[in-house]
């Protein structure tokens, strides 16, 4: 049966790479000026076929907003994003992890990818923005078996994030994981809609080879850094 999901699969379209940290959070009058182009100042840039400014998400970072203008998005792989919203404050947000659990050594430079630092971080946050948590709802995203290795870092995402999603008492509205497959994922966090697209082969090859980089950094202790690969294929026109 096919996991519920609130959009059709399709192709992906570009992003843009907005250079912020592990979190940004967006509210209140929009400063954040377009140019001519649609850009803004945060690298969020407009899409037409959503009537919204996209607001990427990399791997390790957590976006939130309240703006009914955002639209958060990603792309992943093996990886899993989990979008978070409070259908009162009209809050929320989104994370994107490559592995389950927590570093062992508890190194700070490398936590928000690890599930459950960055499960935790989002929902704090989205709590300090006036949400609550017994109205949180949830939809997660990815888990895919992309990786060619004896460990399926998929599986094991898809089965930790359906955990601590129960175990944290949180309402699981959606869901579209596993497969074989890269999904970019497109979410709305003050009205929680998500739309989830298959991606293209190259944009899957990109996809897989960032996750492989950053899992052998991680083994060797060096962070690595992560940039938002739709921003390369803005540039080249793809």
């Amino acid at each position: 049966m096919q996991p519920p999901r609130d959009g059709a699969a399709d192709e992906e379209g570009p992003m843009r790479n907005d250079g912020a940290g592990n979190v940004q959070r967006s509210s209140g009058p929009d400063r954040r000026l377009a140019t001519g182009d649609g850009v803004r100042s945060d690298g969020s840039y407009y899409d037409p076929e959503f009537n919204a400014y996209v607001v990427p998400v990399v791997l390790g970072q957590h976006r939130i907003s309240s703006r009914a203008d955002d639209m958060l998005v990603t792309t992943l792989g093996s990886c899993v994003a989990a979008c978070i919203h409070d259908p009162v404050a009209h809050v929320g947000g989104m994370n994107h992890f490559l592995l389950p659990g927590a570093p062992t050594d508890g190194g700070l430079g490398v936590a928000t990818r690890y599930g459950g630092v960055a499960m935790e971080r989002l929902i704090n946050d989205i709590l300090a923005r006036g949400g609550q948590r017994d109205r949180l709802e949830v939809k997660v995203f990815g888990a895919a078996r992309v990786i060619d290795t004896s460990f399926d870092a998929g599986a094991s995402n898809a089965a930790f994030v359906l955990d601590y999603v129960k175990a944290a008492g949180l309402k699981l509205t959606g869901q579209d994981l596993g497969g074989a497959s890269g999904r970019r994922v497109h979410f709305f966090p003050t009205t929680g809609k998500a739309f989830r697209r298959l991606v293209r082969p190259e944009t899957e090859r990109e996809t897989v080879s960032q996750e492989m980089d950053c899992l052998r950094a991680l083994k060797h202790g060096v962070p690595e850094p992560v940039v938002d690969l739709s921003e390369r294929r803005r540039r080249n026109g793809r």
